[in-house]
């Protein structure tokens, strides 16, 4: 149990960095936790879509840690526009590989700002945290930006339904293919074959579930958090979401997962 206790810990800690951050402001706010060694520095040419963008060098950079808000309410890539566009950035990472796409995953900075640009659109309600950060201070610093805009309903969060129910797996299906936020209680968690569900509903082949492979298994077996611990618990969980059967997140970091009703 003592994996949950520490995980709970961290959201809580999430919590109370969300409430302070807003307060604090220039000078007197401390150096991002998200900055990483130095990847370099130039000027914003154009913004490609809500987590991408262009360098004068010519270089494609994409932001590392967070993911963009699907909504045909508002064109989230002007909000990352309205941050970058045709400015000085710096670029903060724990490696300058590119990804599969020939982009540069990063973690910005415009100009002499302190909190990256990950962390204000979070804190506008016009991102979500991928859960896919390995740092936990950097991590709770994300989910700390993401919960203060969630209580002050700002961007997205205005609306009470951007975060799915799990006891509504027809209101997750639609929105098969994208990033999406669930909550509810888990009813179970078993094994079958090599993989682990976090199971929200006794009917398999309809309701929404988590699957966890056994590949993924040894980092949370590490982290000391027993999956089992989450039975009768009210958990928050993020991914993209599959129809198999029923609605399913699968995932693959434990940064995917957090207790919910805490913060």
């Amino acid at each position: 149990m003592a994996g949950a206790t520490d995980f709970r810990k961290a959201c809580i800690a999430a919590v109370v960095l969300g409430a302070i951050a807003p307060a604090m402001s220039g000078p007197a706010l401390a150096a991002s936790a998200c900055s990483f060694e130095a990847q370099g520095e130039g000027r914003v040419s154009a913004i490609i879509d809500a987590r991408t963008f262009r360098m004068d060098d010519g270089r494609e950079v994409h932001l590392a840690g967070i993911e963009a808000v699907t909504s045909a309410r508002a064109d989230r890539s002007a909000a990352l526009g309205a941050l970058v566009a045709g400015r000085g950035v710096a670029l903060r990472g724990e490696t300058d590989a590119p990804d599969r796409y020939g982009r540069q995953p990063a973690f910005v900075f415009v100009e002499q700002a302190a909190a990256s640009v990950q962390g204000q659109l979070l804190a506008q309600g016009d991102a979500l945290v991928s859960g896919a950060v390995a740092d936990k201070a950097c991590a709770a610093e994300l989910l700390a930006a993401e919960a203060a805009a969630r209580q002050a309903r700002r961007g997205i969060w205005a609306d009470r339904a951007a975060i799915k129910n799990a006891e509504s797996p027809g209101d997750i299906l639609a929105r098969i293919g994208q990033f999406t936020v669930v909550e509810g209680k888990v009813l179970s968690v078993r094994q079958a074959g090599a993989t682990t569900y976090i199971n929200f509903g006794r009917r398999w082949t309809r309701d929404f579930a988590v699957t966890i492979s056994r590949r993924v298994m040894p980092a949370f077996e590490a982290a000391g958090f027993s999956l089992k611990s989450l039975e009768n618990k009210r958990i928050r969980v993020r991914g993209w979401i599959e129809a198999r059967g029923g609605p399913r997140i699968e995932a693959a970091q434990m940064g995917q997962i957090e207790m919910a009703g805490e913060n």
